[in-house]
């Protein structure tokens, strides 16, 4: 026995010394979000974001035990826009070449532009704008984020599918609203929807949860809806959060409310539990106590694609890393039933759209029936003919 073990530690010695593992640094660059919501429940995480990104972490170093990779997250958070140039030069000058980003649109840009003689990738885990993936596309920026187009048209499936092709709109008055109100009248023409009228509510500011009684709510709300022409569900269209949540159950007349409120169209939500999820969402809450959110899963997605693309090309360097993600060989699992790939002409990555009340997921566009020649998720968002984007 002695001499046996003598003979192993003599082969274990001989054998080629292993590779240090090779260290991968991603950033997370987030802005705080506002706390003025109109429900506690929707008060911003002081990890939003970021905690997807850390998980995302933990699950690309259970491959990288495998692969010789580990990948660690270096957080910056800025208080505006203004402060995401210092913010910047930290990473990149600490060797951070890949970088999450939940920043506004134009502070995006911004960034993008700030970093265009360097190899640095960015992806894009919060902002909407079709601005970004259209004109004002960067070769630099990946979006995992749903645009808005891509928003609308998922719930604009499910209510032309659900035979509900009337609609009474009700937007904010912000000029993100008129963003998203576009999107869901081009959705309406794209799926044979009619938008009946369409109303403003002003923001006047004031408290958003301290200055609106239910009783005062009570009657607003009615005045705000009724005399409307006939209809078959209300669309709120408030993307900042300023009133749509006041509407369900307080219309003039008995409908469903759509958009931001009620049925939301999101890219993912604390409730979905369908093809694995729940392991995924018990994950989250077990580390980060609370429920996972679209930031948050979007963060996450971004890490497991970077983890995908140096894995599969044995390599940090950004230019690889974008060839590959180009290529016919990158798609990436998400617990949505299907395997998500990239849009080659604007970077977006292609993806279901779940449709939740806030405690399920009531259904999942593409819907059955809306065909592509290609793939039915390019139902969802501007199609390759109709871009206009022009990587640069």
């Amino acid at each position: 026995m002695k001499r046996f073990v003598a003979a192993l530690c003599l082969a274990l010695l001989a054998l080629p010394a292993m590779a240090e593992p090779v260290a991968i640094k991603v950033g997370v660059l987030r802005q705080e979000h506002s706390r003025e919501t109109l429900s506690i429940l929707d008060i911003p995480a002081a990890d939003d974001a970021l905690a997807g990104a850390l998980l995302g972490a933990i699950d690309n170093n259970t491959t990288g035990k495998f692969t010789g990779q580990t990948f660690d997250v270096v957080d910056e958070k800025i208080a505006g826009a203004a402060d995401a140039p210092a913010a910047l030069d930290r990473l990149t000058g600490a060797g951070v070449a890949l970088i999450i980003v939940d920043l506004p649109a134009d502070a995006l840009l911004a960034a993008s532009d700030h970093l265009k003689d360097s190899s640095a990738l960015l992806f894009n885990v919060s902002a909407p704008d079709e601005l970004l993936r259209e004109e004002a596309c960067r070769a630099n920026v990946f979006h995992v984020a749903p645009s808005r187009a891509m928003l609308a048209d998922g719930l604009a499936q499910y209510l032309v599918w659900k035979k509900w092709p009337r609609w009474l709109m009700i937007k904010g008055s912000h000029p993100e609203d008129e963003l998203l109100a576009q999107a869901y009248r081009r959705a309406a023409k794209k799926f044979g929807a009619k938008i009946v009228e369409e109303r403003v509510y002003e923001d006047l500011g004031g408290g958003r949860r301290s200055d609106s009684g239910h009783t005062q709510t009570q009657r607003q709300m009615p005045m705000l809806t009724q005399n409307a022409p006939a209809y078959d569900v209300l669309l709120a269209v408030d993307e900042n959060g300023v009133f749509g949540g006041y509407l369900p159950y307080r219309t003039w007349d008995p409908r469903p409310v759509v958009g931001s409120a009620g049925l939301f169209p999101t890219n993912w939500d604390p409730g979905h539990e369908q093809w694995g999820a729940q392991q995924l969402q018990n994950r989250f809450r077990q580390n980060y106590r609370r429920g996972m959110n679209a930031r948050d899963n979007a963060a996450w997605l971004a890490m497991r694609i970077i983890g995908e693309a140096t894995t599969r090309t044995q390599s940090a360097a950004p230019d690889k890393l974008r060839d590959f993600m180009h290529g016919a060989d990158f798609s990436i699992a998400a617990f949505k039933g299907v395997r998500l790939s990239l849009r080659g002409w604007s970077q977006q990555l292609r993806q279901p759209i779940l449709l939740s009340d806030g405690r399920m997921t009531v259904s999942v566009s593409p819907q059955e029936g809306f065909l592509h020649q290609l793939t039915e998720l390019d139902t969802l968002g501007l199609d390759q003919p109709e871009t206009k984007c022009r990587l640069k």
